[in-house]
């Protein structure tokens, strides 16, 4: 069977100590037909010179650079500009992808034509973790259930160009749930696929504030985005972050059986 093109988004910002593992899952993928594209949001670290030494090593990794830090938004639909696949992937740049991923996803995708696709997910701090908490994903996501439950991990996502047009990363707080939202509103449901094939990775530092933020931005999310009545918002909001406790305290855990 054809590899169809599958275009990797990757915005990089201050990423030098991560972004060799990030790259070197890409390398390491089974599916062979990808080309990366990674946008440089004007880092004032090490992330150019290193993303540069893979460029040299493979003519399928690809890089730009912004001039002035514009945001994660904005990166991503530079470099979706930037991209000549069918597929759209993407993928952070301290994320990991497992080897089969895209193997796995574009099999599945072309299968089932369906246009928006995502996979189970770890967690890791360290490369090194060898015992690793993971989320399981429901087969389908509905706009409506996604309400609920925003699931979707980000660098699992591949949604396919030629079905859905053109692909954007919609701006502000919470830009992945706010483009997942646009897409499922339009019709496009998210199929889950229940494979670990995306490692995340989690920081240490304010974790708890973090949360609380976000929680804070979701309400906001359904409120002024999605023009939900209070009433409304706030039954969407206790059911996600019902939904996101469980996600938590009930996650279990997996040995890998080799590192990344």
């Amino acid at each position: 069977m054809s590899q169809p093109l599958v275009s990797i988004i990757t915005p990089a910002y201050n990423c030098s100590k991560v972004i060799s593992e990030t790259i070197e899952s890409v390398l390491s993928q089974e599916y062979e037909n990808w080309e990366m594209i990674i946008v440089n949001d004007a880092s004032t670290d090490n992330t150019q010179k290193i993303i540069e030494k893979y460029t040299n090593l493979d003519a399928r990794i690809k890089l730009y650079k912004l001039e002035i830090n514009s945001g994660s938004a904005t990166a991503k639909n530079y470099a979706i500009k930037k991209s000549h696949g069918k597929y759209i992937a993407f993928l952070d740049a301290d994320d990991l992808w497992e080897k089969k991923k895209l193997k796995i996803q574009i099999e599945y995708m072309e299968m089932t034509r369906c246009a928006f696709s995502f996979t189970a997910y770890e967690f890791f701090s360290k490369s090194t973790d060898l015992i690793r908490k993971y989320i399981k994903v429901p087969k389908l996501i509905t706009y409506k259930k996604y309400l609920s439950n925003t699931i979707i991990g980000n660098s699992t996502v591949i949604m396919n160009k030629d079905i859905i047009g053109n692909i954007e990363i919609k701006n502000g707080y919470l830009e992945d749930v706010l483009t997942w939202m646009f897409y499922l509103k339009k019709g496009f449901n998210a199929y889950g696929i229940n494979n670990v094939l995306m490692s995340y990775r989690v920081y240490k530092e304010s974790k708890s504030g973090k949360k609380l933020k976000n929680s804070k931005r979701y309400y906001r999310c359904l409120r002024k985005d999605q023009n939900f009545s209070i009433v409304k918002s706030i039954y969407f909001w206790f059911r996600y972050a019902l939904n996101a406790s469980k996600k938590r305290v009930f996650a279990k855990k997996r040995k890998i059986r080799e590192l990344q």
